[in-house]
């Protein structure tokens, strides 16, 4: 199956940094007109100026708007009907990440990650989908995780939220067959961007270098798939292997698996004990 995203208007979310840049930069030779969205504008600025010398067709806006709330999701919607009329390609890769133990997360960084991962992206989703289907032309790329098919002890409520983006995003595929619009989900594994730095990492654990993907062959797999109408992609060779065998695993075997590991990373990262404490 092969989606007509060509002369497209495309929307990308988190599209100032990391897998979202790359996607706005793999969509601009395609696209008629580009809406980038995000929170920092200053970023987008640049990167908008970078496709427009590259792409002198192309017709690049810049949206700057923070995805967690949901008056500006609103809003946003009401400027893309009064500017672009429709959108034919929505790129729902804005997302958050929190690690740590669960009980000694910051609770508004906790509300403020759910409210971006599940709450805008349906919104957004719920905006643009009408008239997707009424055209019956579009496509939807959500960027999801691996972590969607699996889950690890640590990233607790961000594998929830990234479960919910997997369960909607195959529910929705399903629901709107037939219609001509298609939904994409992206499931990477480790991608070398700002994630860790924004998210956190107080286990000190990084991944192996040759296990993460490039932001760029990340955004490259995703939109090579959503061209294609794929139902899911998993970008990378040993992120494939991982999270494929995570996902056909036992359940029985991986709660074992990550119990002693859950154990031995919440003894290192538990605060020492004053010795003359009882």
């Amino acid at each position: 199956m092969t989606v007509g995203i060509r002369d497209a208007v495309s929307l990308v979310t988190g599209a100032s940094s990391g897998i979202g840049r790359e996607i706005a930069r793999e969509l601009a030779p395609m696209s008629r007109a580009l809406v980038l969205v995000a929170r920092r504008v200053e970023r987008l600025e640049a990167l908008a100026n970078e496709l427009r010398t590259a792409h002198p067709a192309l017709v690049v806006d810049v949206r700057p708007c923070d995805l967690g709330e949901m008056a500006a999701v609103d809003e946003l919607a009401t400027w893309i009907e009064a500017t672009h009329d429709r959108i034919d390609v929505l790129v729902n890769n804005a997302g958050v990440g929190q690690i740590g133990l669960f009980e000694a997360s910051d609770i508004d960084q906790l509300d403020g990650m759910l409210r971006v991962n599940v709450l805008g992206l349906t919104r957004l989703t719920r905006h643009m989908l009408p008239g997707m289907v009424t055209r019956r032309r579009g496509a939807v790329l959500m960027v999801s995780s691996g972590f969607g098919l699996t889950w690890m002890p640590f990233f607790s409520a961000y594998v929830g939220s990234k479960h919910y983006v997997t369960a909607f995003s195959e529910s929705l595929r399903t629901e709107l067959s037939g219609t001509g619009v298609t939904i994409t989900q992206l499931c990477p594994g480790p991608v070398a961007t700002e994630f860790e730095q924004v998210a956190g990492n107080p286990t000190d654990q990084h991944v192996p270098a040759f296990i993460e993907l490039s932001p760029q062959a990340c955004a490259r797999a995703g939109v090579r798939g959503l061209a294609a109408g794929r139902a899911m992609v998993i970008p990378g060779f040993f992120a494939r292997i991982g999270i494929t065998a995570g996902a056909m695993a036992p359940r029985w075997l991986l709660r074992l698996l990550y119990t002693l590991g859950g154990r031995l990373m919440r003894s290192r990262m538990a605060p020492a004990r004053d010795p003359q404490s009882r």
